[in-house]
This record gives structure tokens, C-alpha cells and sequence, in this order.
């Protein structure tokens, strides 16, 4: 028997079964626990959506399944009925991102590290810019998505991890005390960082940035997740990409990696000709949007635009190039022609 094949017809069977029998007599019959995660909305009515999943698979595949044979979560029953067509909405909010928790912290800061009240201005200034982040999707928040209650208590969760706290810090989570770390050691360039999130979701600018440019956990960026989707998308932007390269070919140069040398066409001859990678050299809190210039761009090869992007801070290809010296030296390795 095939799990997971389970119709639009199996699952209204299943609601109306939960309607007939009430929520904690079918719950109890088929061996689930209420929902933790994920709610089922059905003509304005919620359902505990693994379970009406396993209970739809009794009409579509002649038995219930049981609770320890499908998850809840998006990667499973809630996955199935959103296929369906179904509206699949979270029972509580999702975790605080990284850019979310950037401005955040950048609140906190400029207070001193003191307490924000809920009912500080600045407090619901905030929590109404954090609900125009286009990061969590509609059916992943709940009525108090990101209310001021919540943000003045990630402003406490922030506050009680600096240093200087000298009481008992809340649960909170690590990021906020990565993105803490990150603050005391560069708070002018992170504010930066928070003012350009700040002035891109006013713009409307992170609307059109794709909501998924191939998630990479290896990409690292002090910028977070929305300004790094705008750094990639602008690298690929292809009309850039070209009138950097041919800049570059009519200069009478080949398309070398400026930081190794790697020449694509000297080793795959004609399959190589005329490609080459292009890197963002300017972080955009500090380029800014709309100010592209060829010589904020560098053509590299892929293994070294990787070593840029594989953690923070970011090496120019200049400065890779240098890394590449130096390991070559301490090695006794030849060194690579580089000019």
C-alpha cells in the first residue's frame, strides 16, 4: 500500500467524520494528538491536519494511518492536503530569521541594551514593518504574527544575552546571540546592514527578488536572507554578467578568474569559450540598490566564488588572490601566474 495517496474526496470523507464525532472523540478513535503545528481550514472551521491526512488514507487506501507513520509538518500531511488544494495554516509563528532578527537588534541597541515596552512607538513602528516581510508565508502566521508583544519581547530575549546584563537571560534562541556578537563587533556596519533591510521593504524592493534562489547553508552573508537573495539575483543578472565580460574582452584580455587565474576555454577549449562567473565585489547595505558599476563586479571562477560566499566576512578577489600567494609559499606549491 502506497502512503501519501490520498484524494480531495478521502480527505472531505475524513472532515466529515471529525464533524460527526467531534474533535476529541476522533482524535482519541484514530490514536492523534491535537495539532502542534499545522491547522487544516475548511469553510472557516480548523481541523488537526495530521490527522484528518491519516484518516483520509482509510477511505482512499482502506486503513487509517498511524500517528508514528506520517509527520505534521510542511515536508508531510500538511504537504498533501495543501496539494489538494486545501489552506494549511500554523498553529503558532515561526522562528525569528536572521533579518528579522537584524532590526531587531538594531532597536535594542539604539535604546542602550534598556527594556522596550510594547507600547513604545518605535516598538509597533517595527512590528508593522516585520508583517511586510516577505519571508514567512501567509498560512505560517498566526493572528499575532509578529505583534507588538511579541517584537518588545525579541527586544528582552536580545537585551538579557549582551555582556553587561547582570540578571538571568530568557530562553531566546542562538541566532540572537550571533547576531548580538555581530552588532558588538561591527555595530556601524550592521547597522547599515538593518537601515538598507529597513529602507528595501519601504521601496518594496525585496517584492521582486525571488522567494527561493537555490537556499545554499554554505552562502554566508552578514546581511541575512532577503538583502543575500538580492546579492545572488543581481550576480546573475545576465545583462550585467555580459556587458562586464565583453568590458573585459575589449580590453584584449581573456576571461581569467581574478583571484586564481583559471581560464575555462585554456581547459575545456570551445566548451569553455566566453564563460566565466560574475561576483558582487560591494556588500549592497553598503552599495546600495540601482548603483551597479563594472567595477563593482569581478569575473571569477566557481571555486573561487564559493570561497568568497562560504562565510563572512567576505574576502574581495584581491584578497583571495593574496590568500592563494600565501598558501602557495607556505606549501613549497608553484606559485600560480597571477596578474
Amino acid at each position: 500500500m502506497r502512503k501519501g495517496a490520498i484524494t480531495l474526496d478521502g480527505v472531505l470523507k475524513a472532515i466529515a467524520e471529525y464533524d460527526d464525532c467531534g474533535s476529541a472523540r476522533f482524535l482519541a478513535e484514530y490514536g492523534y494528538k491535537p495539532a502542534t503545528g499545522y491547522l487544516l481550514i475548511h469553510e472557516d472551521r480548523m481541523y488537526d491536519s495530521k490527522a484528518i491526512a491519516g484518516v483520509a488514507h482509510k477511505f482512499d487506501q482502506g486503513r487509517a494511518l498511524r500517528p508514528d507513520e506520517l509527520s505534521g509538518g510542511r515536508s508531510h500531511a500538511a504537504r498533501w492536503l495543501a496539494r489538494l488544494g486545501f489552506v494549511i495554516r500554523s498553529s503558532r509563528d515561526p522562528d525569528w530569521t536572521r533579518d528579522e532578527i537584524i532590526l531587531a537588534c538594531d532597536l535594542a541597541m539604539a535604546n542602550g541594551w534598556k527594556r522596550l515596552e510594547y507600547d513604545d512607538s518605535r516598538v509597533i513602528e517595527l512590528s508593522a514593518l516585520l508583517q511586510t516581510m516577505p519571508i514567512h508565508p501567509e498560512e505560517e502566521r498566526t493572528e499575532l504574527f509578529r505583534n507588538p508583544n511579541g517584537v518588545a519581547r525579541k527586544t528582552v530575549d536580545i537585551m538579557c544575552r549582551h555582556p553587561d546584563y547582570p540578571g538571568k537571560p530568557t530562553n531566546g534562541n542562538a541566532l540572537d546571540v550571533v547576531v548580538l556578537n555581530d552588532f558588538l563587533a561591527r555595530p556601524v556596519e550592521m547597522t547599515k546592514v538593518a537601515q538598507h533591510i529597513r529602507d528595501c521593504l519601504a521601496a518594496g524592493e525585496f517584492q521582486a527578488v525571488p522567494p527561493e534562489v537555490e537556499e545554499d547553508d554554505e552562502y554566508s552573508a552578514p546581511e541575512g536572507k532577503l538583502l543575500v537573495r538580492r546579492h545572488k539575483t543581481r550576480e546573475r543578472d545576465k545583462g550585467l554578467r555580459k556587458r562586464k565580460i565583453d568590458a573585459v574582452l575589449r580590453r584584449d584580455r581573456r576571461l581569467t578568474c581574478a583571484s586564481c587565474g583559471f581560464d575555462f576555454e585554456a581547459t575545456y577549449g570551445s566548451r569553455g569559450t566566453g564563460y566565466i562567473e560574475c561576483h558582487h565585489v560591494v556588500p549592497l547595505h553598503e552599495a546600495g540598490e540601482g548603483r551597479t558599476k563594472l567595477s563593482d563586479l569581478a569575473l571569477i571562477c566557481a571555486n573561487c566564488h564559493r570561497m568568497i560566499h562560504r562565510h563572512t566576512p567576505w574576502p574581495t578577489p584581491n584578497e583571495l588572490r593574496e590568500f592563494i600567494r600565501e598558501v602557495a609559499l607556505q606549501s613549497g606549491a608553484q606559485i600560480p601566474d597571477l596578474k
